[in-house]
């Protein structure tokens, strides 16, 4: 008998993903002003990650699945390193540094978590942590990593301030065979299991409507399994394990927030836009046809309750996003995918996703494997947005000036885009597996172009008497908006 926790089921299906092409690791990184004190930092990060139980557990399995134990022998120079970069020591090195850490994997026999404090980074420092998804979804970790920080910078290595939450709550018929044990599965870990049932079904839906509409579920489910393939494009492949990164600037947020009021849509619209044109702009680049291209991501939606807010483990669905690659018009793109995401919030998906995650915990690990796999044969990418604080934090006394993180790709998913909203900024991120993407700084530097394209508009173009642009555009082009 193991003498610890039982992994829960969500947490135990992620611990199952991990594959040395595609390791199941998400990897943050926070940059920091200068000057640094290097011994309170330490201390500081040492102290406050080990307050969380789960840090300082390792995986253990047993006759009856995997349990989560005391790590009598922790190390903290194990988990916590100092470092410098090679050469000039600059973004593009520590791009490499961050792509060569997400290429590995834990060690079971230790907690699955390191941090890496590099010094002498852009005048001041750079703080790399991993953490292996069963500990923490994306959302967690940026949690995680900001309760590192504090709101003034005079604060004591061991007081633990406000912890701040970067949470803000033609068919194709391949899939047929798997539906109806499937079905029959996801039932019993909704239904037989009344309280995870009620659980997950509270969570992003109303969940009397819920349980009486079983249908609905069942055909969100049958959306997920038969979903049509992906377009084809240079971005599918075999990973061979060899990962690149590679991360914008920071822009402005409310630059971004006064486009979206004037075009009528939302910030996340103007974000998805973005990467769907710099998508585009690359296949262009590369001599790919882009006519009618649709890329598909799944994207991570956060179901927290508010009490759960703080909460390490994996607790989110997944909606599957169709990025309109094709669609040439920067302002057709936008308003397409408005239209989308608008349609997505009346979706029993991120639901139902979490509910089949929990339910392949119970599953034997071989059809959890078909499972995902078949469904990762249906996307191109990952893709995670996260709206952190906008207000400054310091950590150790000093200003955190940028946070990145990028989540894994799981199975053939060769491609994982990250934006994350902080102290007034937005980053974008890309990783790639070097075999399909080898320099994804080349898709990142079409980001910020992407917006000066609607700013363009917005400055530009002439408005009618609808004072709509949106009805203009179609206007102009002969078409009902």
């Amino acid at each position: 008998m193991v003498n610890g926790e039982r992994i829960s089921p969500t947490d135990t299906t992620w611990l199952r993903m991990d594959r040395p092409t595609n390791p199941m690791v998400i990897t943050g990184v926070l940059v920091l002003e200068g000057p640094i004190d290097f011994e309170r930092l330490a201390a500081t990060i040492a102290s406050r990650l080990l307050n969380f139980a789960r840090l300082r557990q390792r995986v253990e399995e047993g006759l009856t699945g995997f349990w989560w134990v005391s790590d009598d022998n922790l190390s903290v120079s194990r988990h916590i390193k100092r470092t410098r970069l090679p050469g000039r020591g600059g973004h593009a090195e520590l791009e490499c540094f961050v792509a060569d850490l997400a290429s590995q994997s834990f060690d079971p026999a230790h907690p699955l978590w390191q941090c890496h404090v590099v010094e002498d980074y852009d005048g001041g420092a750079a703080v790399v942590a991993r953490v292996h998804h069963a500990v923490a979804d994306g959302l967690a970790l940026i949690a995680l990593m900001l309760s590192l920080t504090d709101p003034v910078p005079e604060v004591a290595t061991q007081d633990r301030t406000d912890v701040p939450c970067a949470i803000d709550v033609g068919v194709n018929t391949q899939g047929q065979g798997f539906l109806t044990p499937l079905t029959s599965l996801v039932g019993e870990g909704l239904g037989i299991l009344d309280k995870v049932g009620r659980e997950v079904l509270a969570r992003g839906t109303d969940p009397q409507k819920a349980l009486k509409d079983s249908l609905n579920i069942a055909g969100e489910l049958a959306y997920l399994l038969l979903m049509p393939e992906d377009s084809p494009s240079i971005f599918r492949g075999k990973p061979r394990g060899e990962k690149r990164v590679a991360w914008t600037d920071p822009l402005e947020l409310a630059e971004i927030k006064a486009i979206s009021r004037a075009l009528g849509c939302r910030v996340n619209d103007m974000l998805l836009c973005a990467v769907a044109g710099a998508l585009r702009s690359y296949l262009l680049g590369k001599g790919e046809q882009t006519d009618g291209v649709e890329l598909r991501t799944f994207v991570p939606v956060n179901l927290r309750t508010e009490e759960e807010s703080g909460d390490l483990g994996n607790i989110f669905g997944i909606v599957a996003v169709e990025l309109p690659v094709g669609v040439e018009n920067p302002l057709s793109r936008l308003y397409e995918l408005h239209r989308r995401m608008e349609a997505l919030k009346q979706s029993y998906e991120p639901a139902v996703t979490l509910g089949l995650i929990m339910a392949l915990g119970y599953a034997p690990h071989q059809l959890q494997d078909q499972i995902f796999h078949f469904l990762s044969s249906k996307a191109t990418a990952v893709m995670t947005n996260v709206p952190g604080p906008q207000h400054p934090r310091y950590l150790a006394g000093s200003r955190v000036k940028q946070v990145m993180f990028w989540v894994p790709q799981s199975y053939d998913i060769a491609m994982g885009i990250s934006i994350l909203s902080f102290d007034g900024k937005v980053q974008f991120g890309i990783m790639t597996d070097a075999a399909i993407v080898l320099d994804p700084g080349e898709i990142i530097d079409k980001i910020g172009p992407e917006f000066e394209q609607l700013l363009y508009f917005v400055l530009m173009a002439p408005w009618g008497e609808s004072n709509d642009l949106e009805t203009d555009l179609f206007t102009r082009e002969g078409r009902e908006p």
